[in-house]
């Protein structure tokens, strides 16, 4: 598909469409979705910002490529003056008293936010249940999950209702929803997109990323966002990726992919078959590919978890009631704090939170979180041999279809293992693309730290080869 942005900016500038018209349809269209991916629209100051692009318009003043876009925000990002939930009952009358950085960047540069997304409570889920305002339901199947945690963002792009929308990924959760709905959807390099102002899951490998319909409007909303941020000291300086360094793909000569993520008795037949279909064709364009050596999927799942539920816990140490979110008054001020979060957090939530105490505990830190640690650098000095070798990787983003509705909900473990081929890449914080292409939940590329350019330029080499 050709960039949506583009061709809405064009028909903005000649006059052939209004955007107070663009922005009321879109919110109509977000009123009337049976999918469930709203938690609140912002509707009053999407209209009043459309009326000053139109008179911009009027007066015969240029506009910039993303003013007047309409967009979509997970609903775990800071937007001053909105209410800010988390998809969690323990926020749901929390107002942002600030916006995000990346957030910011947009509306800097004319981009105009319609709705707050549906998602997992606090980003914990693979599937959108956990969310105290219903499932997000599939767009291609309404019967199946819509993916998680970014759920309700990855729908909207895909049912039109939103041009493009702001995701988080922490282990997947903009990719594999991406991948469920067949749209594009983007984990950046971590530290290439400030995260001052989203919600922090697990602090070491939350990403922020723009999910939409074409590459083209992938690199454009990365661009405005990308750059160091003062208010977040793992944020660096950032090139701006250009259009035309992402046309030739001369500079690819080898790809490889996990052998053993294709071996494995998780995947199912169809997406092993595609994927290794998708391989042949690569190889007929000229392309080396290596099979490559790399964890198993449980070690990677396992030592992911453990460290998000570290990280969780702690993060979400300060939600008590006492200066954030709905209090409970009990007895005395322990069981208030007692009340307060057992009452308002999801089981999934409360669930990551026990696990995260647990091996922060005396007695466990050493033999479980020390060694997760351990492990996440060995998958990373993995990464930087296998970039000495390939300038690529590829892996199917998921290991199945989308389950039903209800079925993640009932096997806790299920829904982390549906994370096997996501989760890695977060530990290596590497650039990784889900792209709607080669399997029926699409293909995972990634480049090594920084390489975004790198993954860009590929996708678009695959969109003409497969």
């Amino acid at each position: 598909m050709d960039s949506q942005i583009q061709t809405i900016h064009q028909q903005l500038v000649d006059k052939e469409i209004t955007c107070t018209a663009l922005v009321q349809s879109k919110l109509d269209a977000l009123k009337q979705n049976t999918n469930n991916t709203v938690n609140a629209l912002l509707g009053e100051k999407a209209l009043e910002l459309a009326a000053k692009v139109d008179a911009k318009i009027a007066n015969g003043e240029s506009i910039g490529l993303l003013e007047g876009i309409p967009f979509g925000i997970k609903d775990v990002y800071m937007v001053q003056g909105t209410i800010t939930t988390a998809s969690s009952n323990l926020l749901k009358n929390y107002k942002s008293a600030y916006t995000a950085t990346a957030i910011q960047k947009l509306l800097d540069a004319g981009a105009i936010p319609l709705v707050k997304e549906n998602c997992d409570s606090f980003g914990h889920g693979s599937s959108s249940e956990n969310t105290i305002f219903g499932a997000v339901k599939n767009a291609n199947n309404p019967d199946l999950v819509g993916g998680g945690s970014s759920g309700g963002s990855a729908v909207n792009v895909a049912k039109d209702y939103t041009v493009f929308s702001i995701g988080g990924d922490t282990g997947g959760s903009i990719r594999q929803p991406a991948g469920y709905n067949n749209v594009y959807g983007l984990k950046p390099t971590y530290g290439r997109i400030s995260r001052y102002g989203l919600m922090a899951y697990a602090s070491s490998t939350d990403c922020v990323g723009p999910i939409a319909k074409s590459l083209e409007d992938i690199r454009i909303v990365l661009n405005a966002m990308s750059g160091k941020d003062v208010k977040d000291q793992t944020t660096y300086a950032s090139a701006e990726i250009d259009k035309d360094a992402i046309s030739t793909s001369e500079d690819i000569k080898t790809i490889g992919y996990f052998k053993n993520f294709i071996e494995s008795e998780a995947i199912d037949a169809e997406v092993k078959a595609d994927f290794l279909a998708t391989i042949e064709k690569i190889k007929a364009k000229g392309i080396e590919v290596k099979a490559l050596d790399f964890f198993e999927s449980n070690t990677l799942v396992s030592t992911y978890y453990t460290l998000a539920m570290a990280e969780t816990a702690s993060n979400l140490s300060r939600l008590d009631g006492t200066n954030y979110g709905s209090r409970i008054e009990a007895e005395n001020l322990k069981e208030t704090y007692s009340v307060t979060r057992s009452e308002n957090f999801s089981e999934e939530t409360k669930r990551r939170i026990v696990g995260g105490n647990q091996v922060l505990s005396q007695g466990f830190s050493d033999e479980i979180y020390l060694k997760s640690l351990g492990l996440r650098d060995q998958i990373s000095e993995n990464f930087e041999k296998d970039f000495n070798e390939v300038d690529i990787i590829l892996s199917p983003v998921t290991p199945s279809t989308p389950p039903k509705i209800g079925d993640s909900l009932k096997d806790p473990l299920a829904m982390y293992l549906s994370d096997a081929y996501t989760v890695g890449f977060s530990l290596g914080q590497l650039p990784t693309l889900t792209v709607p292409q080669g399997t029926s939940t699409g293909l995972q590329i990634t480049a090594a730290k920084n390489n975004d350019e790198l993954v860009l330029k590929f996708a678009n080499f695959l969109k003409d080869t497969i």
